[in-house]
């Protein structure tokens, strides 16, 4: 038991002796990352990060004439998940039919209340064109009638025979005239029927094109592709809830896959940098190993607002020159847009210059502090115009022993 105690102190001393050899003298050996001035082409570049879409697309429209019946907005009942592949003709989506229902259920009482104006109006002409037709026979009756007595008066006095001429005479002309009123009243007739029936036809038109539209509220794709959600003023994606409008009923979008941009947006301190044709490296976020060249196509003159921001954007598209099965609508890029490329330049990282005194510097490995004029720079690197040149070392970052380091103007 007591050998025991004494190997557990002795590996004790041992462990102690241990640490305090591996931690040496206590004295820190100042070990500087150096770096070398070099000389090439440097590239100046705006790195952003983006959305791939594509270039071109077929809209997938909801029912068109909606604006015909008041109705203003369609509302997303049902639609497929975004990004399913569909053949022509396949179901996408569903909309809310219960406003144009309500429609039609107006126009169904409006066409049976005028059926049965219709009708009435039909009895009512009838009737009161038979009326007319009994008192033009009865007056032809009665006038003959008149004819005849005046014929039979051959031999009356004078005075009857005028008497029955009056008669005669007046009963031609009530019969003349009950001619005229029957034809007015035909016309009349015939007028008031045609604005029944017009209204009638009118509402059948109407009940028919609803019904008609009743259908197009289930919506099928117009050819095979992939369904795309359309984006509201705002980015969010329009799907089961999401409301049409009656002005650009687009419910889905089936895009053209072999033509993909990138839409990213660039700050309005880089912006002056960008212009349309300047050549752009995009990465793909889900597949960081595959890289694309592409081009700026388009930079918009006017800035917006950045959610939850005061920082102000411009939108910038760039076309992807390669076509790659894998990319796919909404996934994330980062493109490297080249704004410019100064040929045969000296350059070295920025992490070695340092200002100071409305001077800069670089710490150089011969133990002095170079005063340097600096050029452009970009995210990782700045030009030197005068102080250094190709292959001369400078220290990464600031010495711990600055003082020993002796300044050397330009």
């Amino acid at each position: 038991m007591k050998n025991r105690y004494y190997l557990l102190i002795a590996l004790g001393v041992i462990i102690v002796l241990i640490i305090w050899l591996s931690g040496g003298t206590g004295q820190s050996e100042d070990v500087s990352v150096k770096v070398t001035v070099e000389r090439g082409d440097f590239a100046i570049d705006v790195t952003t990060t983006g959305e791939l879409e594509a270039r071109s697309s077929e809209k997938i429209y909801g029912p068109a004439g909606v604006r015909d019946f008041r109705i203003w907005n369609l509302k997303i009942e049902d639609i497929i998940p975004d990004g399913t592949v569909v053949d022509s003709g396949q179901y996408i989506a569903r909309l809310d039919r219960s406003e144009l229902g309500n429609r039609i259920k107006d126009e169904q009482n409006e066409l049976e209340k005028l059926e049965s104006q219709f009708i009435k109006t039909k009895l009512d002409t009838s009737m009161t064109l038979r009326a007319a037709r009994d008192e033009l026979i009865n007056l032809e009756f009665a006038l003959e009638e008149k004819r005849i007595k005046l014929d039979q008066s051959v031999f009356e006095p004078p005075a009857t025979i005028r008497q029955y001429e009056i008669d005669l005479d007046k009963g031609q002309r009530a019969y003349e005239q009950a001619k005229k009123n029957y034809l007015l009243k035909k016309q009349k007739a015939e007028a008031d029927m045609q604005e029944v029936s017009a209204s009638l036809n009118q509402s059948k038109r109407k009940y028919d094109q609803m019904m008609q539209l009743m259908g197009q509220f289930t919506i099928t794709a117009p050819k095979a592709g992939m369904v795309i959600y359309k984006r509201n003023w705002d980015g969010s994606k329009m799907g089961i809830g999401a409301t049409v409008g009656a002005w650009d009923p687009v419910v889905a979008e089936l895009p053209d896959l072999t033509k993909m941009i990138s839409k990213t947006y660039v700050n309005e301190i880089d912006i002056s940098k960008v212009k349309v044709g300047q050549p752009v490296e995009v990465g793909v976020d889900a597949f960081p190993e595959k890289e694309f060249t592409g081009e700026v196509i388009e930079v918009a003159n006017i800035g917006e607002q950045m959610k939850n921001s005061n920082a102000k954007v411009f939108e910038v598209k760039v076309i992807v020159n390669e076509f790659d099965s894998i990319l796919r609508p909404a996934m994330t890029t980062k493109n490297i847009i080249t704004t410019d490329v100064i040929e045969d330049v000296l350059f070295l990282p920025l992490e070695a210059v340092h200002s100071n005194d409305s001077m800069t510097v670089v710490y150089r490995s011969n133990n002095t502090r170079q005063q340097i004029l600096t050029g452009k720079s970009n995210e990782n690197e700045i030009i030197v115009l005068e102080g250094l040149k190709e292959g001369d070392e400078v220290l990464l970052s600031v010495p711990e022993d600055t003082e020993k380091y002796k300044l050397k103007t330009l």
